[in-house]
């Protein structure tokens, strides 16, 4: 794997998703949330509707979404775990229409063996682990009998942290080292700070702020900041009034490293990143 430099920043190599390419340090990759939940703290959930959803999937696609990552289960903290059989009924259909009509390879959101085993079968390109590989370690052999990236999460729910960076690099760094000992590639591993997971606010601004320090891992950084409560709680604004403030926090990342953003407003965002892109990375086009 060789590295990629862009205007004096160095990028991790090439990762292959799918039937796409994810050249990192080029630009900014977009995941685009679909959300298949009754009950997500965005408010944009759409329950078990497999039409909508594939229509999001669709117009994410047509707005400039690079991955579509597709959610069974609500990650808010207060939310109901669902069983794993619903949350297979809720996924797996919306994937595999996914996979033939939207042309984007589809990531799946889930911790559970069985789901992702399930996803990749109907054509998932994608692991999206809110846990690191803490709570289902076989996930990354899965990630590595399919050829599929990973996404490894660093989520303090359950504890208190009081010095976050140094803790959220200790975790990842065990999730990669877990990820590697079981098979995947270093290539097909993906890093995520994981804003919102058991973070005060102003632990979560901390990562926004100091997220080029997750560098040190020598991984692509994903983050997601969009509709986020650390935005409502700094604009006193809803979900569906967090866009401006999701957009400074994107615009924020990029410019602090980030290589992929997980965002609900899909179209806002691309402009945001090819901006952002413009000046940090100079790439006008």
């Amino acid at each position: 794997m060789s590295d990629i430099t862009v205007s004096g920043r160095p990028g991790p190599g090439v990762t292959r998703c799918g039937g796409k390419e994810l050249r990192w340090g080029e630009r900014t990759f977009i995941m685009g949330i679909i959300n298949v939940t009754p009950d997500s703290f965005s408010g944009d959930g759409l329950g078990g509707d497999v039409g909508s959803a594939v229509a999001r999937g669709k117009r994410f696609a047509a707005e400039g979404a690079d991955i579509l990552d597709v959610g069974g289960e609500s990650t808010r903290p207060e939310a109901a775990p669902v069983t794993e059989e619903e949350e297979l009924r809720r996924v797996i259909p919306v994937v595999e229409q996914l996979v033939r009509e939207a042309g984007l390879p589809v990531s799946v959101d889930t911790y559970r063996y069985e789901v992702a085993r399930r996803a990749l079968l109907a054509g998932a390109a994608m692991i999206n682990d809110i846990w690191g590989l803490a709570r289902e370690p076989r996930l990354a052999d899965l990630a590595a009998e399919h050829g599929a990236p990973v996404v490894l999460m660093s989520n303090q729910r359950g504890r208190t942290c009081p010095d976050i960076m140094p803790e959220v690099i200790a975790s990842l760094q065990t999730s990669v080292a877990l990820a590697l000992s079981r098979g995947v590639p270093p290539d097909s591993i993906i890093v995520d700070p994981g804003v919102g997971f058991g973070k005060t606010l102003d632990q979560n601004l901390e990562i926004v702020r100091r997220l080029d320090e997750l560098r040190c891992l020598g991984r692509p950084i994903l983050i997601g900041t969009s509709r986020k409560s650390m935005i409502g709680l700094v604009l006193g604004l809803p979900p569906d009034q967090r866009l401006e403030g999701t957009a400074a926090t994107v615009a924020i990342s990029v410019a602090r490293g980030a290589d992929v953003v997980r965002v609900h407003d899909v179209a806002q965002m691309v402009r945001v990143c090819r901006m952002a892109d413009a000046v940090v990375r100079g790439r006008s086009k």
